[in-house]
């Protein structure tokens, strides 16, 4: 009942907004003809069964249905295995029977598929997107929204040309600590970055390696040219359909997997919609398994209003599959000190002394040390995690909410196509050796003065 009239007193503010002429974000005629009761089940089914999609998707999903009203119905997966396995996995979960469906064909016919959960290969994701929402579904679709800027185009329109909600799998959008964290920088009390280092390194040579799956899967049971969606034919090779982030051109790797999160955040935090420039390089130092992907990198973006060249800061991103030291870090630096993500904390660490503001007869800037944990309401566990992981849980309830409220989510397309430019920037940057920029103008990736 709270639920009902919640979503009765949103709708009844936003129609009044609209009908005395005054803007509301996210909101148009379809989205108010779109919007569910609060009775109105809305009913789910899940694009692609595998392991990102069981292990973190599934359990946030589980942990927030009930109260929202969510359910699963569907499960559509190319390979019968998968599918079969995620269908009895989804109706002993939720004690109702969930079908397995072979294709998105089959899928998208049916009457009773209100949105869809998309966790398929990297380079997938972005045409399964855009299929889900000129289909007329919702969508929650894991990153990277897209790393070629011709699918993150076809999906952006999509999204804008049918007004569907989409949530992409950014999930720090949706983290207290980093809402916080953007507000502290949005505030101007942290002052101008002048720095950003992103770190993510492992030391796991099984990385992305699926040894015991690969010997299972068979051309027969599945679909392989469906699978390939448009890219150049090559014949069935069951590592490149599993083992995907090891493969160009069905992910980049590091840049695709890790890159997106840290830079997302760097967008966010800033409101730079991309970089102006990146290079980059690396190698394939350790694990000689095949992969096509490096193993280790580093790559350099500059950041900084577009008209205006004097301003910027620098972000260095380097990951390594070899060696796990420093782990996974995000630190920002202003000439004040420092915000370390990875601590949740605000240091002067690196800021201006007096000694040498002192020699420039300049006052010295220090930032006064606190916790932005300290700053942040404990978030309940019981009704947005699920899987042990509270970012992806939140993120889950955030789309569902905007899916009865038809409002924009936290991680938006908008945030999802951006990601993708700084990512198609990398990866044209790693593949050519030069400094790549972009085209504003025709939203293209420019390397060595041509458009690629």
């Amino acid at each position: 009942m709270k639920e009902q009239e919640s979503n009765r007193r949103d709708f009844l503010k936003a129609a009044g907004a609209a009908a005395a002429g005054v803007a509301v974000t996210g909101w148009t005629a379809q989205s108010y003809a779109a919007i569910p009761g609060a009775n109105d089940r809305v009913r789910t089914a899940i694009v692609g069964c595998g392991d990102r999609m069981k292990q973190a998707l599934v359990p946030a999903f589980m942990a927030n249905c009930s109260d929202m009203n969510f359910e699963f119905v569907a499960v559509s997966d190319i390979w019968s295995m998968r599918r079969d396995q995620g269908a009895a996995m989804l109706s002993q979960k939720s004690g109702k029977k969930v079908d397995a469906v072979r294709n998105n064909d089959e899928l998208y016919a049916r009457k009773d598929v209100d949105a869809v959960l998309i966790a398929t290969a990297d380079f997938q994701h972005a045409q399964h997107g855009a299929e889900a929402v000129n289909a007329g579904r919702d969508a929650y679709v894991e990153k990277p929204t897209a790393h070629s800027m011709a699918d993150a185009r076809l999906f952006r329109d999509a999204v804008h040309k049918t007004g569907k909600i989409v949530q992409v799998g950014t999930q720090r959008r949706s983290t207290p600590s980093y809402m916080k964290a953007y507000e502290y920088i949005q505030s101007g009390a942290f002052g101008d970055l002048v720095s950003v280092e992103l770190v993510w390194n492992v030391n796991q040579p099984g990385r992305w390696r699926r040894p015991d799956a690969v010997p299972l899967l068979k051309e027969q049971d599945t679909d392989w040219k469906r699978y390939l969606l448009n890219e150049p034919y090559e014949p069935f090779d069951a590592r490149k359909y599993l083992e995907f982030r090891l493969f160009w051109p069905y992910s980049s790797g590091l840049p695709d997997q890790w890159l997106v999160h840290q830079i997302d955040t760097v967008h966010w935090f800033t409101g730079l919609p991309h970089p102006r420039s990146v290079v980059a390089n690396g190698g394939i130092y350790a694990w000689k398994d095949g992969r096509r992907n490096w193993d280790t990198m580093t790559a350099v973006f500059d950041y900084g209003p577009l008209d205006d060249m004097s301003k910027g800061f620098q972000v260095v991103f380097s990951s390594r599959q070899n060696n796990s030291a420093d782990g996974v870090k995000e630190l920002y630096y202003s000439t004040g000190g420092m915000l370390n993500m990875d601590t949740q904390m605000v240091t002067p660490e690196g800021g201006l002394t007096a000694k040498y503001a002192g020699e420039m007869k300049m006052e010295p800037k220090l930032l006064k040390s606190f916790s932005l944990a300290e700053k942040v309401e404990k978030v309940s566990t019981d009704a947005n995690t699920g899987s042990g992981d509270p970012q992806t849980g939140a993120n889950m309830r955030n789309w569902m909410e905007c899916v009865r409220s038809r409002k924009t989510p936290n991680a938006s397309i908008e945030a999802g196509y951006n990601h993708s430019v700084a990512l198609c920037m990398c990866i044209a940057a790693m593949q050519t050796g030069t400094k790549v920029t972009f085209d504003d103008k025709t939203q293209q990736v420019v390397a060595g003065g041509k458009h690629v």
